[in-house]
């Protein structure tokens, strides 16, 4: 098959294209055709990138930022579609005022709907009853690189340092800036300590802010943007991960770490929940003072750390995911073939069965 995937313009170190991208190995892998296409927005150049490329199905990752120019585009009438939902869908924009509308009219245009965190399922189904004979779980795979990546020896940080890790897009949801004041009272009192930051400011005045408050603590540090291919190289050199994020999705980087056996602390929401196993892989709080205290306990406590240092025998590549991708298009594609068969109109499509 020939898919093409959309994915917002973003920097390539970002959720959605690290997602994509595993997409696109998986499913090369398989013997399918794909390319990836960044939006901005303008429906006419996704227009003319579909034209180009003539695929057989169109994957959005992202309900708004990528299905909101696909709407705009003539083809959508004549190619089935399928849409992922983000963290930032889920949890902003169906209940936005805005952008909510116009989600949902993506959703009832596509043939299908793929959600990735088992924990959101169940909810969106009950929420939206007719949407949920096309929802799909997705079992997220996880496709570690192979670049290297010294961080202790390029940051010149002793072994002896216990190195706090937050690897996470530099905007408000992310919450960097409130992370890094919260750990205020950790580097206090384990000076060993230290915090770095890694990810693509998104978010120009937040990001702003939050470097300059970097400024005036010398235990933390931003890292800029690591590429994802050295990101798993970069998990082994660091004692924790963390997420602070007010909302996710399915974090990919909460995933690699589990795979690794690099030990989780992370708050407590969906997203972070279904990523990994509470006390098996890591920790999970649901207040500052919680966190610190967790944070404490694990820069001090080595056997907790070993403790949590288990890397999974076995977890979902690249290839199982796009396995089940595929069952999901091929079933799409016989239930397009059977209904317009009966139908004898163009652009009928019975998703019930998918």
């Amino acid at each position: 098959m020939r898919i093409l995937f959309v994915v917002p313009e973003q920097p390539r170190t970002t959720g959605n294209w690290v997602t994509a991208l595993r997409h696109q190995q998986g499913l090369v892998s398989l013997g399918h055709e794909v390319r990836l296409v960044a939006t901005a927005g303008s429906a006419a150049c996704l227009e003319r990138q579909v034209e180009e490329f003539a695929p057989d199905l169109v994957h959005m990752l992202h309900a708004y930022r990528s299905g909101l120019p696909w709407l705009g585009c003539r083809q959508q009438a004549l190619i089935p579609s399928i849409v992922s939902l983000t963290g930032t869908d889920l949890n902003h924009g169906m209940d936005s005022a805005e952008q909510g509308p116009q989600i949902r009219t993506v959703l009832e245009q596509a043939a299908a709907i793929i959600i990735q965190n088992r924990l959101t399922v169940d909810s969106f189904a009950a929420d939206l009853p007719g949407l949920a004979p096309r929802l799909h779980h997705l079992a997220p795979g996880v496709s570690l690189g192979d670049d290297p990546y010294p961080l202790r020896q390029r940051k010149s940080i002793p072994a002896s340092d216990i190195i706090f890790l937050l690897p996470a897009g530099i905007r408000p949801v992310k919450a960097n800036l409130e992370l890094l004041q919260l750990f205020d009272p950790v580097a206090e009192a384990a000076p060993f300590c230290r915090l770095l930051f890694c990810g693509s400011i998104l978010d120009p005045d937040y990001g702003q802010h939050f470097l300059e408050e970097l400024k005036v603590r010398p235990w933390a540090q931003y890292l800029g943007e690591i590429p994802a291919a050295a990101m798993a190289a970069a998990l082994r050199e660091v004692d924790v991960i963390l997420n602070h994020s007010i909302s996710e999705g399915l974090p990919n980087v909460l995933l690699e770490a589990s795979a690794l056996g690099r030990p989780i602390l992370a708050r407590d929401i969906p997203g972070n929940r279904a990523a990994f196993t509470p006390e098996v892989n890591g920790l999970l709080y649901d207040s500052s003072e919680r966190f610190i205290r967790q944070a404490l306990a694990l820069a001090r406590n080595t056997a907790l750390r070993q403790r949590l240092t288990r890397p999974l025998q076995k977890f979902r590549t690249s290839l199982d995911e796009a396995l089940q991708l595929e069952k999901i298009y091929q079933r799409l594609a016989t239930g397009l073939s059977r209904n317009s068969s009966s139908c004898k109109m163009a652009g009928c499509i019975s998703t019930a069965d998918l």
